[in-house]
């Protein structure tokens, strides 16, 4: 990758790039193309805590960043951007002051707001290449078919539990994220980090790992991951790659593609907007917490049940809750039996809507979802529980 650069490092660039400077792949010619090179980041989360991080250690001239939540104390066992005087604050905000710090000749640029089809192709452009540290399906669809619409290579990374994987997608004659994955998985078959959880660290690995290929595609040395598919497993500390090939039927990068501008992404990985908890629709199977709570006061008969696991349960519970991990939901229904009025309730409500559906399957009719789960419960009715 090529770019027009400023003709000189100030002394106290020189001073800040030495280690650089001195290294034959980089030298002075590779700490300008750094200092020239745009580098647009989605996300300010546990991938794009070390992917900016390093950019801005290295000297890459602008670095975007995309995100628009705050810092929860959920966030800093493993985004190590953030700290925690920065709870409750954006995360932008606080991006941006680590990143100043670290390093003042870097510009970093902020976009408080969440990507999607309408301003996604006006962001890539401005860019050199996006760092993808998304954390859900539809975003990565997008992400991706951006990136190949607007000619940007696409540094791929994602994490789960104890497992990572990097790429460079939509790079000139590489496969995209739709060549190795046609068809997203069914909505909630693939759990996030915040319903199966992260082992703090990984994201560590795995947005360095990001960032150096990101380096590496501005420098223009050693071989990418394009065609390659890196799987990380920390458990047993082992690496394997797999090929990918670019699909000359792939929807958007292929010969004939058909995906000529972003899509509705959320609609393309079957996701139905959740119905807001203080307007439920009527008809409606969910259960608010206020609700719930009136008929626990009452006392009312019913069965609430927690399909939640048990490390969960142990966290934090809703007081007179029953626990049945979803997983064991199919083989314990007969536990049920007796209990003809049943509120399920998980961590945020997808997990759930899943039981919810395997019930009234078998015949449980009057079963109902809590919108929102034990976490709109801690929000909204008893702020004295931990959140995690």
């Amino acid at each position: 990758m090529t770019q027009a650069g400023p003709a000189a490092l100030t002394n106290e660039e020189v001073g800040r790039y030495s280690r650089h400077l001195i290294m034959p792949e980089v030298g002075m010619e590779g700490q300008l193309k750094l200092k020239a090179a745009r580098v647009l980041c989605i996300g300010a989360g546990g991938l794009g805590s070390p992917v900016a991080l390093y950019l801005t250690a290295a000297g890459v001239g602008t670095i975007g960043i995309v995100d628009f939540d705050t810092v929860d104390h959920s966030n800093l066992q493993r985004q190590i951007i953030h700290g925690t005087p920065d709870v409750g604050r954006s995360k932008l905000e606080s991006a941006k002051a680590r990143l100043n710090a670290l390093n003042p000749e870097v510009e970093v640029v902020t976009y408080e707001m969440a990507l999607s089809s309408q301003n996604a192709l006006g962001l890539f452009t401005d860019y050199d290449m996006v760092v993808d540290g998304t954390d859900n399906f539809p975003t990565r669809y997008l992400v991706n078919d951006a990136c190949v619409l607007t000619g940007k290579p696409n540094v791929y990374g994602s994490i789960s539990r104890f497992e990572g994987q990097a790429t460079v997608f939509a790079a000139e004659d590489g496969p995209c994220y739709r060549c190795m994955f046609p068809e997203p998985p069914p909505p909630g078959l693939v759990p996030s980090c915040a319903e199966g959880g992260v082992l703090g660290i990984l994201p560590g690995v795995v947005g360095t790992l990001q960032a150096t290929e990101a380096i590496k595609l501005i420098l223009g040395v050693g071989e990418s991951l394009v065609g390659r598919f890196l799987l990380f497993d920390a458990l047993k500390m082992r690496f394997r790659e797999l090929k990918v090939r670019q699909d000359p039927n792939c929807p958007v990068c292929g010969e004939h593609p058909t995906v000529t501008t972003p899509i509705d992404y959320d609609q393309f990985c079957g996701i139905t907007p959740p119905v807001p908890a203080a307007t439920p629709t009527s008809g409606s199977t969910d259960a608010t917490v206020e609700e719930l709570k009136t008929r626990l006061d009452r006392q009312d008969s019913f069965l609430l049940l927690d399909v939640r696991e048990q490390r969960e349960f142990e966290i934090c519970r809703i007081p007179g809750s029953v626990l049945i991990p979803l997983g064991e939901l199919p083989a314990r229904m007969s536990e049920l039996d007796g209990h003809a009025d049943v509120i399920v309730h998980c961590k945020s409500g997808v997990r759930s809507r899943k039981a919810v559906a395997l019930l009234r399957d078998a015949g449980y009719t009057r079963t109902r979802n809590l919108q929102g789960g034990i976490l709109a419960w801690i929000d909204r009715v008893d702020p004295t529980l931990p959140r995690y």
